[in-house]
């Protein structure tokens, strides 16, 4: 994996932490009072993809797009002391996706969400989707990581698979509910259970055989990586093969940002050479490793290697 060089398109967000400690109900509202004894910032969505590519040893290259604000230029610093230099982030004329969480006691209070999720405007699909075609051309492979913050709209979605189909690389796409089924020609199309069920409409049920296969041949991908918390992941193949994987999880922490470190491994993997299965299996151990963590964190070959000879 180490010096492959993946593409990232999708939502980049800003995660805030503010943590303290609550001595009080407010004499305003039945609130907690939180004093605040701690900010960090942290890369979130498509970034923090980009941040785990990175971790493993890749290289990635984000395409991207911020708002001309405070939290704009910070998800752009951060990204420059990443040492991955050949990002392509575009400005935009509203706020970056910033998500704030109150932590207290190690318990979350509340999270704030400052966002605009409208679709982007003509003139910026065209630039990112130039972006995205100089990009794939020098990448070994491709990742649409979807938040649902219009960004990753149907006429970017198929330039960009449309490139990757060009030369043959892989390419893996993690969907919300909005064109949920508009990535045909993926490699691996990588759902949580709630994201299935909500673009189906109806409830999964695994124990059925046909289940999978059949809403894989809808899907129009090589292979469904269905991921299923605790219960570990799903693998399903266009030749009809269902793989389980168990979740390798010693404890969990907290699950934000798994799903990115998921993600990441399974693109890198995937751009050196592994096989679907090769790249889930891999994948779930670093999702075993990032749910010790707090908060959306990077998990790098060295953890991953551990918790594989510890298992």
């Amino acid at each position: 994996m180490r010096g492959r060089r993946v593409a990232i398109v999708g939502d980049a967000m800003l995660d805030v932490y503010l943590r303290g400690d609550v001595e009080r109900i407010s004499p305003e509202a039945p609130v907690p009072v939180v004093r605040v004894r701690e900010r960090k910032y942290a890369l979130g969505g498509a970034a923090n993809v980009a941040q785990n590519v990175t971790a493993s040893g890749a290289q990635a290259t984000l395409i991207a797009v911020v708002g001309r604000d405070a939290s704009g230029q910070r998800l752009r610093e951060m990204l420059r002391a990443m040492n991955s230099p050949d990002h392509s982030i575009l400005d935009i004329d509203r706020p970056t996706t910033t998500k704030t969480r109150l932590v207290a006691r190690s318990q979350q209070v509340v999270r704030f969400d400052e966002e605009d999720d409208a679709d982007l405007a003509a003139a910026d699909i065209e630039r990112l989707s130039a972006a995205i075609e100089r990009a794939v051309n020098v990448s070994d492979a491709l990742v649409l990581e979807d938040y649902n913050k219009g960004v990753l709209l149907v006429p970017v979605i198929e330039r960009a698979i449309a490139a990757a189909r060009r030369r043959n690389l892989p390419v893996v796409v993690d969907p919300k509910f909005r064109n949920f089924f508009a990535y045909r020609g993926a490699t691996i199309f990588k759902p949580n259970r709630r994201e299935l069920e909500s673009a189906l409409g109806a409830a999964v049920h695994l124990e059925e055989p046909g289940t999978l296969p059949a809403t894989l041949q809808r899907l129009g991908a090589d292979h469904l990586l269905l991921t299923l918390g605790e219960r570990g992941m799903a693998l399903v193949s266009s030749d009809g093969d269902v793989h389980q994987i168990s979740s390798t999880a010693r404890e969990v922490y907290d699950v934000v940002g798994a799903g990115d470190t998921v993600t990441a491994y399974l693109a890198t993997a995937l751009a050196a050479g592994a096989t679907a299965r090769e790249a889930s299996e891999l994948a779930n151990y670093a999702a075993g490793v990032e749910v010790g963590k707090l908060g959306a964190a990077t998990v790098t070959p060295e953890e991953v290697l551990d918790a594989f000879d510890g298992s």
